[in-house]
Formats: structure tokens, sequence, C-alpha cells
């Protein structure tokens, strides 16, 4: 695979190079947004590899009419899109860089700290930069009574939604008291022409955002945009602490600042080539709506709740602008994806606080935090549970429901390597733990809305001091060279149609 060196500045870049690329499909064929574009998009996210990104170039309306916006979907669901978005092999390599930064050692003498430089001149070039000027995020304006929603692609996914959803989102939200600024990726329910339900839930930061606001009854200003750089829009995506900029780490991803322009109706900044913004304020004053239900990534639906409305001030766009969205349902899909994006990247940071984790893996049908299997390099009797109470102290990891420690040489990204270790490896009453904790708020299983119970698993090899006196058995492995005749004759054996049986030696 070939990728490009230089960042994508806006979502249509994107695309064309997913075009050129054969990882895309054009759809001319009128498809509806009610139902019809989402049970496309499923059947093609389920294909091996997770199939081709979808351009429907005329999606139909509600009500009918066809949309004026081309609706992207699938942009992220595979390996190599995921890989291209951010222009690398695979999502190894930006980790390795993260790794490089948290090694930054200041060397002995003038020289060693000369060739410090270049890393460090590096981390200068990643804030964002706002610009001045007519962007192209601006150069179609609704404001008044020309705001409609119902012009826009929206949506509705699954028979029993409470409406239509826009779903790939970067909603853009600012720290009241210190105006650090927050973009988060939440889901957003249409509810009329001009205003909409903000799904975030009660440990996201723009949820913060909104409480100390409404606190002081003061409106809350937001910005929902829809298309952006694929580096921003991953970073909508990722775990970041409250206190980093998701733009400034999208300038990390992508060796080049994001450039912002200022919001027409609030005092927020938003990407210079954004496709779509939705501008818009929260009135404490006013009373939450219902949200939901809504088909989520659990595969289940997620049941209505209460939460604020945001009136729309503004919609801006480009022209010919591009309808970003994806969808959620039973894995693997496109957020699995996303996901893996964030498990590459993140696993440098992860290893800085407990070093002897190897690898870790989220498989897909474990829905992110469901399931968690980590390699660890084991030094020390009880190590795996050490591990799993550190690992249950880390951020968002704190809602994993099932952890499953093995040792390092085992691949835990083949979850089929991993479950044969594990299952042969444990006696369930021994080494099974279990605690009490934060759960997901979409686990419809635990005893309480977020709080539940947890599972810790010790599949390593165990020692005499962990009451373990029996020999512990070889894997079965042939031997190097055996495998080696094997690989000289293969060829001629006519297993796999490239030679027939009976040939010579």
């Amino acid at each position: 695979m070939t990728t490009s060196s230089m960042p994508f500045d806006d979502l249509q870049s994107f695309i064309a190079a997913l075009d050129r690329a054969g990882e895309l499909v054009r759809i001319s064929h009128p498809v509806s947004v009610h139902l019809e574009l989402c049970e496309i998009a499923d059947r093609v996210s389920k294909m091996p590899g997770g199939g081709k990104a979808l351009l429907f170039e005329h999606p139909v309306l509600r009500d009918g009419t066809r949309s004026e916006y081309p609706v992207a979907i699938n942009l992220f669901g595979s390996y190599r899109r995921m890989a291209m978005s951010l222009g690398v092999e695979t999502m190894d390599e930006i980790g390795g860089r993260i790794t490089q930064m948290l090694d930054l050692k200041v060397p002995d003498g003038l020289l060693g700290k000369l060739s410090l430089l270049p890393r460090l001149l590096e981390v200068g070039k990643f804030p964002p930069r706002v610009k001045g000027g007519r962007p192209p995020c601006q150069e179609v304006v609704w404001t008044g009574d020309q705001i409609d929603l119902d012009r826009l692609p929206i949506l509705t996914c699954w028979p029993e939604d409470g409406g239509p959803f826009i779903t790939l989102t970067m909603v853009t939200s600012k720290d009241p008291k210190r105006g650090i600024r927050n973009v988060g990726m939440y889901r957003v329910q249409q509810l009329g022409k001009d205003s909409v339900a903000m799904h975030w839930q009660r440990h996201k930061v723009g949820a913060a955002h909104w409480r100390e606001m409404a606190e002081k009854g003061e409106k809350m200003p937001v910005c929902i945009v829809v298309g952006a750089d694929p580096a921003s829009v991953y970073a909508a995506s990722a775990p970041l602490p409250p206190n980093i900029d998701e733009f400034l780490f999208a300038g990390f991803l992508r060796k080049e600042p994001v450039r912002l322009v200022k919001a027409l109706t609030c005092d927020l900044d938003v990407p210079w080539d954004a496709e779509i913004v939705i501008e818009g304020e929260i009135d404490p004053a006013e009373a939450l709506v219902v949200e939901g239900p809504f088909g989520d990534h659990t595969g289940f639906y997620s049941e209505a709740d209460l939460y604020p409305r945001v009136r729309v001030t503004a919609v801006t766009m480009r022209k010919n602008a591009v309808y970003g969205t994806t969808i959620v349902g039973r894995p693997p899909m496109e957020d699995f994806y996303l996901g893996h994006a964030t498990e590459r990247i993140f696993l440098p940071l992860l290893k800085l606080t407990i070093p002897e984790i190897v690898d870790y893996h989220m498989p897909a049908e474990g829905i992110f935090h469901n399931l968690v299997f980590v390699s660890i390099d084991k030094q020390y009797p009880g190590q795996a549970y050490k591990v799993m109470n550190a690992m249950w102290g880390q951020g968002l990891m704190s809602l994993a429901k099932v952890l499953v420690i093995v040792d390092k040489e085992v691949d835990v990204r083949n979850p089929q390597e991993a479950w044969w270790v594990a299952l042969n490896n444990i006696d369930p009453e021994r080494d099974t733990r279990f605690t009490m904790g934060p759960v997901d708020v979409l686990d419809h299983a635990s005893r309480a809305f977020t709080y539940g119970s947890k599972m810790g698993i010790d599949a390593t090899r165990k020692w005499p001091e962990e009451g373990f006196t029996r020999n512990w058995p070889k894997v079965i492995e042939m031997d190097e060279a055996t495998k080696r005749r094997v690989d000289a004759m293969w060829a001629k054996l006519g297993i796999d149609g490239r030679g027939a049986a009976g040939d010579g030696r």
C-alpha cells in the first residue's frame, strides 16, 4: 500500500484519494436516507476486510426528494483506509512516534542536545491556527428562516430509532472557567428543522461544560461539525484527557497544524475546511427533551433518555458539501476500525504507566470495553492481578468488563489464539477475580446504570509461588528443519492448486 506523506486538508480530498486507490464505490442509484442507505452500508461493512467506502451520489430525503448533498459512509471502515486517513502504513507507526516523544531524554554534550532539536521543533508545529477571512466552510450560510435541517441527508438507521441521527460528529464546546476547547464525537438526534438533541453521556467533557454553564444559568454555545479532515474526525473520537486539545492531537497526527476559523454566531472555532457546521446554543431554562431510542454499537438499542436541546442559530457549509456519516450496530462495523486506531496509537501511553504490558487488543465482538486481551512480560507471581487492577484505574479502561491476561508470547491480536491459550491455562475458580466499578452506560446487563461487576482472568503460566506444583506443558511445535524441508516441497504437492500431486522431488 502506498500512503501520502501530505495530510488531507478536508474530507473531499480524502474521498478522492480513496477513489484513486480503488477503495471507494460510487452509487448513482437513488437510495433513501430512511433505513435503505444504512442497510446497504451494514451489508458492506460486514464484508471481508470491512468492504469499500461508499459515496451515495443521489440520496433520497424523507419527503421523497433528491438531496443536494451526497452521503459518504464507511470511509474509515478497514485497516487500510484507517491507515490512509492518517498517512501511515499501519497505526503502529503513530504509536512509535509517541514512544519517541515519551523517550525525550536530554543527552549530554552540545551535539547531543542539538540532535534533540528536530523532535522538539516537531512538537511546536502542532497547535491549531485560527485564520481570518472567508473559509470554505462558510461559503454557504443559513440563518433565521433559512435554517432547515430537513434539507440535509440525516440518516434514520434502524427501524426503532427515535428519529434521524447525525453520527460522525465533531461537537465543539469550551470550558467556561478555563476556556479550554473540547471536541467530542457525540450522536445528535434531529428534532425539527432548527433543533437537535445532544447526547453526551455524563462522563463526557462536553457534558461537564454543559453542567457548569447550566448551574450558572448561562446559555452554552456549541458547534456540530459534520465532515472535516480525517485526522480531526478521528481525534474527536479519541479518549484524550480533558486538558488536551483534540485539534492539537490532530495536528500531531497530520504533522501539520489544523486550520480553524471562528464560527459565525458563537465564540467557538471550527475547522477551516469543514463540510457542514451546525451552530447553536443550549438554554438551561429550557426543559430536557427525549432522545432515543438508538440502535447502538453494542448491537442492541439503547433506551430513550432526557438530554439538552440545541437551538440552531446558523448552518454553514462548503459549496457542493459532502455529508460524512457512519452507522453503528452489531459488529463488525466502521467504528471497530476507529477503535483499532485508538488501541494502537495509545498503547505506548498505557505501557508508560503499566510497563510490563507487551500488547493489548479489543476484538470487535467485545464491543470495545466488554473484552480486552492483554499480554504481559510476567516477572513475578501475582503480576497478572497487579496489571488487572492497574488497567481498571486507567481512564476509559476503567469500563472494561472482562480482562484476560496472557503471557508475552501470545498474539493477543489473534482472538482465536488468545482464547485457545486462555482456556487451556485457567482453573476457573483459582484464576478468576471479580470486582465492582463503573461500567459503560450502554451496558444493558449491569445491575445498575453505569455500575456493575468486572471479571479478570489470569491466563498466564502459573508459578509454584502461585500454588501450582505440576509441570507446565510445552506447546506443540514442529522443528525448524522439518518446516524448511516441507516449505521447499510445498509447491510440488498440489495442495493449494499451484502444483500437481505426485510431482517428483
